[in-house]
């Protein structure tokens, strides 16, 4: 019997999971195939994932990815300036995408949508007869708010109003669908606060997961690497909130850290490294890598893992995965959102001292943190965290097929 055919909307290629959003769209598109037929629409904002586009045929009935040239984007984005758009509208919009769109839902019979990230909404929000479930993941809008109060005045103009007009249409978006998902029960609580409270009952929240057998320190398909690691930090490097967190870290932590232990070692394991995070590199024990193939053997050769986020939303996938791999973590208070769950191989602090103080004391003693794996396999799987979406999408999935 032939699945119901489903339309997923993806602001960034969902292969292969190896940043937040990715691993989180990707884990969405693995449970959706086990009962749609899939078409996916995406963008591919990094060459390097261009190589990736035809794997994404198994898990899928037709695929739309467009290459994404970042420069070009944020040039059209300023034509939001006259439109009075949230200039992250016009970054992802494409005519070829909405035709793509329209051509689908049409040949495709399609009746129901998952859209993830609000600025993908954009392609349905003319299509009133389709069921739309939009996973917003975080509050983006507060997002810009956040880096509004570090800029410059020039650019906190242009956050503040990203940050105004992006509430905006996220507003719009759920006006106009049925359901707006968040990664964890804060956001939902938080954007409740910017909605009528007739919209309420539209909010819901799917907690992040983690691979925990591909993260497993005992998983053989890791491959050992013969470097000397203290502390790691693991994330894309060209995402501004975790240069900011690494500029932060390297500043006002580090050297303490570096005035007891001379010779400790600090790695920045990522891909696409800024300017800034790339002039660290060779300083004071501090090393960037760059883009690796497999993030695991960095955090597991470490001692302590850090995530010293100054702006963050939603729950931290960077957490999660050195929780599964039984690494001890210092972050800050705002990057654990979401993960409920207290021990002592966990430090919370937003105190340069106490951060720098946890992390030395985890470089002294570097015990397994298996209280934290023993959590995340209990209580944070993928398919147990997304078991719940089929019932934002109504699926009735089999009276969706005995209709048919």
């Amino acid at each position: 019997m032939s699945k119901p055919a489903i339309l997923f909307l993806c602001h960034r290629i969902p292969y292969p999971p190896n940043k937040g959003d990715k691993i989180r769209s990707f884990n969405m598109l693995l449970v959706l195939q086990q009962e749609f037929d899939v078409h996916l629409g995406c963008f591919v904002d990094d060459a390097f994932d261009l190589q990736y586009i035809d794997q994404l045929q198994q898990w899928c009935a037709s695929v739309c990815a467009l290459p994404m040239n970042k420069k070009w984007s944020t040039v059209k984005s300023v034509t939001g300036l006259l439109t009075g758009q949230a200039l992250s509208v016009p970054y992802y919009h494409r005519e070829k995408m909405q035709h793509w769109v329209d051509q689908t839902c049409a040949s495709a019979n399609i009746k129901q949508a998952l859209v993830f990230s609000s600025t993908m909404a954009q392609y349905i929000l003319s299509k009133p007869d389709l069921h739309t479930v939009v996973d917003f993941v975080d509050v983006d809008s507060d997002k810009w708010l956040q880096y509004a109060v570090k800029a410059n005045p020039i650019k906190k103009w242009v956050y503040k109003r990203e940050w105004r007009t992006l509430r905006r249409f996220e507003r719009t978006i759920t006006h106009n669908t049925q359901h707006s998902l968040f990664v964890s029960p804060q956001e939902a609580e938080l954007y409740k606060k910017q909605i009528p409270d007739s919209e309420h009952h539209k909010v819901g929240f799917l907690l992040n997961g983690v691979d925990s057998e591909y993260f497993d320190s005992n998983n053989a398909d890791i491959k050992p690497i013969d470097v000397d690691i203290d502390v790691s930090f693991t994330g894309a490097m060209d995402y501004w909130a975790n240069i900011n967190s690494v500029l932060w870290f390297s500043q006002n932590v580090w050297p303490v850290v570096r005035r007891k232990y001379p010779n400790a070692t600090f790695y920045v394991v990522g891909g696409n490294p800024s300017a800034k995070i790339q002039a660290l590199n060779g300083l004071n024990g501090i090393t960037v890598t760059g883009r690796v193939g497999d993030v695991r053997p960095f955090i597991l050769q470490s001692k302590v893992t850090v995530a010293p986020l100054q702006i963050a939303r939603g729950i931290q996938n960077k957490i999660l995965e050195a929780m599964s791999l039984a690494k001890p973590i210092v972050c800050t208070e705002m990057a654990m959102e979401g993960i409920e769950v207290t021990n002592e191989s966990i430090v919370a602090t937003n105190d340069p001292s106490n951060f720098a103080d946890a992390v030395c004391h985890f470089i002294e003693c570097p015990e397994p943190a298996n209280a934290s794996r023993s959590w995340v396999t209990n209580n944070l799987n993928w398919q147990e965290t997304l078991s719940i979406l089929f019932q934002f999408l109504a699926l009735n999935a089999n009276k969706t097929r005995a209709e048919k």
